[in-house]
């Protein structure tokens, strides 16, 4: 694979983990049946509230991918690693415990608080597409890190347009100038007279 395919791919990794969590966390995520007959959907707002700011951190780091140099990709890239898994952690937290992920939706349905008394009257909770879309957000992006970290000095360097070009002294007749107004100044710290032969 080319160094600049590999950039490519490292850049869009972490683009598709932000817009796929922000995709999942904006659906909903859990459909909970409460005792009489009601029913309750707990969105990934409820269910995983922590989602937005980790996908939004993901999408920084595409920018900052892009202008860094290797050392700080290698960075970057176990920072990308970490993020995901804390996306993959709040995931695996909803699909493990339905029931904990949708109790702030049931409270504020049924006016009923606390752990236990919440469990006490839901009886069913279904989980959607929606944590397993999250999860699998999360793997990428871990893989995606590593993959960043590994190749981090196998990018092309960037483009350097709008770098200044610095002249050496024998090229820029500008700098003889320059250096002779710095030395006249030097004099007159000095108390010479700079203009003295």
């Amino acid at each position: 694979m080319t160094p600049r395919r590999v950039r490519a791919l490292a850049l869009l990794a972490p683009l598709v983990v932000a817009a796929l969590t922000l995709l999942a966390w904006t659906q909903p995520w859990v459909d909970a049946v409460l005792d009489g007959d009601r029913s309750v959907t707990a969105a990934g707002d409820v269910a995983a509230p922590a989602l937005p700011a980790l996908a939004l951190a993901a999408l920084a780091l595409v920018a900052a991918l892009a202008l860094s140099g290797p050392v700080f990709r290698v960075v970057l890239g176990i920072l990308l690693a970490l993020l995901s898994s804390a996306i993959l952690t709040s995931a695996a937290i909803a699909l493990g415990d339905p029931v904990g992920a949708a109790s702030a939706a049931v409270t504020e349905l049924s006016g009923v608080d606390g752990e236990e008394s919440v469990r006490a009257i839901v009886e069913a909770a279904v989980l959607t597409v929606w944590p397993p879309v999250a999860l699998l957000a999360g793997i990428v992006g871990i893989l995606a890190g590593v993959g960043v970290a590994a190749t981090a000095r196998r990018w092309p360097d960037r483009v350097r347009k709008y770098d200044a070009v610095r002249a050496s002294p024998a090229e820029d007749p500008a700098s003889e100038g320059r250096a002779d107004r710095l030395d006249a100044w030097d004099a007159l710290s000095d108390g010479r007279d700079p203009t003295a032969g």
